[in-house]
């Protein structure tokens, strides 16, 4: 199910171009978020709403040591805004299959409703993400890490059992990729999470 969508980027990948496009990927729409609490503070016969503000990071200032490794920083903001949006929905949609699959009272009704959620995710997305890079498809694949908190793998893994997880991911292989990519925010993907975090909350 999910592997359909994760692989079909890289399989189908072209390479990345060397100079970005001005304008932002189609579909972006990452909004700062900001909550109200349901209730007012009063006091002294002030009302008072108050809002929960999300976490802002503030970083010093990135120094290129060359042209080059500012075009690899400049790539690397736009694949993340590209594929953050897809990242944050597979995080929903696991989310949303999870919470039907509890209510169906059979392994039989379930795997019904897990095969048409695969085909519904074939139809909706593929022509998406066949549209993408190699990077853009690996990136994919660490960033589905990052919000699920589980692996590519572990989640065809759970929903479509061992033997298809096995297949898809030799299927990854064949293009220089893998399932079990893991995101590492405090170490070799530190520069990914600063980005993915300033993209979060506008400042990119």
């Amino acid at each position: 199910m999910i592997a359909c969508l994760l692989l079909s980027g890289p399989c189908s990948a072209q390479e990345d171009v060397e100079e970005l496009q001005s304008e932002e990927p189609a579909g972006y729409k990452l909004k700062l978020q900001v909550y109200r609490y349901a209730k007012p503070l009063v006091e002294e016969g002030d009302t008072m709403w108050c809002y929960l503000l999300p976490e802002l990071y503030v970083y010093p200032p990135l120094k290129f040591k060359s042209e080059k490794q500012r075009r690899a920083y400049n790539r690397l903001v736009y694949n993340v805004k590209k594929v953050l949006p897809i990242a944050q929905q597979v995080n929903g949609l696991i989310a949303e299959t999870y919470e039907t699959l509890e209510m169906l009272p059979t392994k039989k009704e379930k795997q019904a409703h897990i095969s048409r959620v695969e085909r519904d995710i074939k139809a909706q997305y593929t022509p998406q993400m066949k549209k993408l890079t190699y990077s853009q498809g690996k990136l994919l694949i660490k960033l589905v890490d990052r919000e699920c908190n589980q692996s590519s793998y572990e989640i065809v893994q759970a929903f479509l059992g061992p033997a298809r997880a096995a297949f898809y991911q030799v299927f990854a292989w064949t293009f220089r990729a893998s399932l079990k990519k893991e995101y590492h925010p405090e170490e070799e993907d530190k520069l990914i999470e600063r980005v993915v975090r300033q993209v979060e909350t506008g400042q990119l």
